[in-house]
């Protein structure tokens, strides 16, 4: 009797397993994220996205005309990846993200839009396929899930390694609610002019159990941080911050000035801010420290 009954589950698995497969073919998610001086962290981006099981990832590559170039990634180990040209081409972000939505909406069930820096984390799932073809959001257009910010780990200077390994250390805000979208395939009349919601007309919109979220209350709910989340490498050590001010500019606001400094006060109030720290912002940035001390009182 426990012969056959070993056998049934065995027999069980493999045709569940075989299901999983199968469905897995039938149903393609593709991410699509701009890049601009990512080449020191663009490979583990892939991977790990590829190690989720999503089928293709677009780069719309948005160097400066003679700045890095992503010719590295043109080989069989990238082959999941196509680069789109979009050097040069200032304010791009929106252009880039309707690019990549119409040109694929028809092929892909999902479309996610992420950041070079924003790692999707799925407590109980290791493949997006199993997540994102659930039931509870065959309704939803959208799933949205808010960022895990991680500090700079009190580094100040680049170091070699895994953004997981040099940055362990997080920010967790029970009233800090921004996050990013992955958005359903085959939706006419979507108009991204945002980073986060990508269309702030879109409806039904989703949180990671499949529950509505009110856009104008995304940035009233509590975070999830226990099942699923992105974990946002928002500034890396201090130096990589400073250099993403400088060579990477904004792909979004023209007011690069005061965009420049909202960015620095959000660092220093989510970091640990030390006179060395201080120092160092006010050296490379040309900034007077006296200055960024007031700012550091703020906070």
């Amino acid at each position: 009797m426990k012969f056959y009954k070993d056998r049934i589950i065995i027999l069980l698995a493999l045709l569940t397993s075989f299901l999983k497969i199968n469905r897995r073919k039938n149903f393609k998610i593709c991410l699509c994220t701009i890049v601009k001086y990512e080449n020191k962290y663009i490979s583990e981006f892939i991977e790990y996205y590829k190690k989720y099981g999503v089928d293709k990832i677009f780069i719309y590559d948005n160097n400066d005309i003679n700045g890095e170039n992503l010719n590295f990634l043109r080989t069989k180990k990238y082959k999941i990846t196509e680069i789109i040209d979009y050097r040069g081409i200032k304010l791009a972000q929106y252009k880039a993200y309707s690019d990549c939505y119409y040109k694929n909406y028809q092929k892909y069930n999902w479309l996610i839009f992420y950041d070079v820096d924003e790692y999707l984390f799925l407590n109980n799932y290791s493949n997006i396929h199993d997540f994102l073809s659930q039931p509870k959001f065959n309704k939803c257009n959208s799933v949205y899930l808010n960022w895990l910010i991680h500090t700079d780990n009190n580094k100040i200077l680049y170091e070699n390694g895994t953004l997981f390994e040099r940055f362990n250390t997080v920010k967790k805000d029970k009233n800090f609610c921004i996050g990013k979208s992955i958005i359903r395939g085959n939706l006419t009349n979507i108009h991204i002019n945002t980073c986060h919601l990508l269309d702030i007309k879109l409806k039904k919109i989703c949180d990671s159990f499949g529950h509505y979220i009110k856009p104008k209350k995304i940035s009233c709910r509590t975070p999830d941080y226990k099942y699923n989340y992105i974990h946002h490498f928002k500034y890396k050590s201090l130096e990589e911050f400073v250099e993403k001010i400088k060579m990477r500019g904004d792909a979004v606001f023209i007011d690069i000035k005061n965009n420049n400094k909202k960015k620095i006060r959000e660092y220093l109030s989510d970091n640990n801010i030390t006179l060395e720290k201080i120092n160092y912002l006010s050296k490379k940035l040309n900034i007077n420290s006296a200055y960024i001390k007031t700012l550091v009182k703020k906070y």
